[in-house]
């Protein structure tokens, strides 16, 4: 990093607990002849690597926490075979497979190519102390790409900087995706080996969970204390994780950036078709002959499926899901759970924008038609009508991104906030509005741009953020610090922002990440009045 800017000052880093220390007497990591750091699991050891800016961070990627699932596709991981030789754990695992993604320009500064394999079950840990007895906070990523593609090897989630600058354990994962982690077969087979299949990706995050907190004192973690957070597909994964009992006591909060979907899941009655369906595109008649389909011609049959391979939510199945997340409120289960919970301010400039040019430069005449697939049942007219009384300013396409930003990310991220505010536990919202000058600065501030400030990586991230510059290293500074603070202690509020409240309906106070961040009572207040009233509420199907 050759732009290193203190914003805030040591001050703001001695108030966070974020300074560097060792712990008097403090047991020295193990390490093999070369140096490198070996880590100790209930299964066997691995070594790792030393990263960091002062190379302070010990790091193992690839670190299997399931047996593979070649084999066993459609059940539930199993424990790995032990090992008693050192492992190297120096390359990230193998990812789930899934439908290819075309190449994105913005994302080019994460690309880390894997290659795929039913063998996908790992994880990756960055911290600086391995058994020295510090009680860290572990904050657990689960990556995006929806419940269909993805992995938690990309670039942009390198754990280095954020446990550096927080020391807090960071923990990435893969699990299983797309059809191999949520095709419910239950009404299908009488096998109960299958009985679990619909959320199969979700109970491989919750074993991976359960690794964690049984290696959190050789990780040099907190096993009481750990976050879960994840942006779109994995604030998805969040939100389910809070509904599920199996995961109850494995995290003590949780963090939904850009991704609040998962308020309702599939029910059988619609998975059920799903599955059946893949099974005649397969051109098989049982699930056990699926089960033992090539993996390449499974892939290809599920892509031509109804599904097209990116059509999976988890199922509320009577066993590890028993009602909705957050449909009709906020699931029980996570009553005591701490959220922190938000958006970027122009999501779907990103997925709407880049994948579709033609949306930048709308004339008032197309937009109706293009609004239609956003707006449902309600009147186009009317929504098009209010918006341009809120934004004055706005020219049609601004109002195509906002409108469809508020359908997609911004109202789900609302009704959560308000669902979990009902409960015991505090919430927490945000908004990020720094615009990106990428693209010549047309995303403004859209999907997934966040994550670089999360993880302190904007040199990693210069396709996305633009320039390393003093700039967007002041917008990691607060957001990473934000972070940090709430997995320490359930509260983001840090020296270097305004005094953050708690989130509820009446006043909607809600943190505006900007170079000068500011707190403000329901934003963009006429526009959230009008959408909620008009848009259709996502609901279970």
């Amino acid at each position: 990093m050759t732009i290193r800017t203190f914003w805030a000052g040591l001050a703001t880093a001695a108030a966070l607990g974020l300074t560097a220390c060792t712990t008097p007497g403090a047991q020295a990591p193990l390490a093999q002849a070369d140096g490198a750091p070996v880590l100790d699991t209930r299964y066997g050891p691995v070594s790792g690597t030393r990263e960091g800016e002062s190379n302070s961070v010990n790091v193992f990627r690839g670190v299997r926490y399931a047996a593979s699932t070649e084999g066993r596709r459609f059940q539930l991981a199993a424990d790995p075979q032990s090992w008693t030789e050192t492992r190297p754990a120096t390359e990230f695992g193998s990812e789930c497979p899934q439908r290819p993604m075309g190449e994105v320009p913005v994302f080019e500064s994460w690309a880390n190519t894997v290659g795929t394999s039913e063998d996908c079950l790992f994880l990756n840990v960055w911290t600086r102390g391995l058994g020295d007895g510090k009680k860290r906070p572990i904050m657990v990523w689960l990556h995006g790409g929806g419940y269909v593609t993805g992995s938690g090897s990309s670039n942009g989630y390198d754990g280095s900087r954020l446990a550096e600058r927080g020391d807090v354990v960071v923990v990435t994962l893969n699990h299983r995706l797309n059809a191999l982690g949520y095709s419910y077969l239950a009404d299908l087979t009488d096998d109960p080996k299958y009985a679990d299949s619909g959320n199969l990706g979700s109970l491989d995050i919750v074993k991976a969970l359960e690794w964690v907190r049984d290696h959190a004192e050789e990780i040099g973690g907190d096993p009481d204390n750990v976050t879960i957070f994840g942006e779109s597909g994995g604030a998805a994964k969040v939100s389910t994780l809070m509904a599920m009992e199996d995961a109850r006591g494995l995290f003590d909060r949780a963090i939904a950036q850009s991704g609040s979907m998962s308020l309702a899941g599939f029910t059988p009655r619609v998975a059920t078709p799903l599955a059946k369906n893949l099974l005649e595109t397969a051109g098989v008649s049982s699930v056990e002959e699926l089960a033992a389909m090539p993996i390449d011609d499974f892939v290809t049959a599920m892509m031509k499926s109804r599904t097209r391979g990116a059509f999976y939510r988890p199922v509320v199945d009577g066993r590890s899901i028993t009602r909705q997340p957050y449909t009709p409120d906020a699931n029980p289960v996570s009553a005591d759970i701490p959220l922190l919970v938000g958006t970027n301010n122009n999501e779907m400039r990103l997925q709407g924008g880049l994948g579709s040019p033609e949306n930048f430069s709308l004339t008032w005449d197309q937009l109706p038609a293009k609004l239609k697939a956003f707006t449902g049942d309600a009147d186009v007219a009317e929504v098009i009508a209010g918006m341009r009384a809120a934004h004055p300013d706005y020219d049609a396409s601004d109002v195509f991104f906002q409108v469809a930003t508020f359908r997609n990310y911004r109202g789900t991220a609302l009704l959560q906030a308000e669902r979990k505010s009902a409960q015991s536990a505090p919430v927490y919202m945000y908004r990020l509005d720094w615009k990106t000058p990428v693209e010549g600065g047309r995303l403004e501030t859209p999907h997934a741009l966040d994550i670089a400030f999360v993880f302190d990586n904007v040199a990693r991230s210069t396709s996305f953020t633009g320039p390393e510059t003093a700039e967007t290293q002041r917008m990691a500074d607060l957001m990473a610090d934000a972070w940090i603070a709430f997995a320490r202690s359930g509260n983001p509020n840090t020296p270097a922002l305004p005094q953050w409240p708690t989130y509820d309906p009446q006043s909607r106070a809600t943190m505006i990440f900007d170079i000068d961040p500011q707190v403000v009572n329901d934003p963009d207040g006429a526009e959230r009045a009008l959408l909620q009233r008009l848009l259709p509420e996502g609901r279970g199907l």
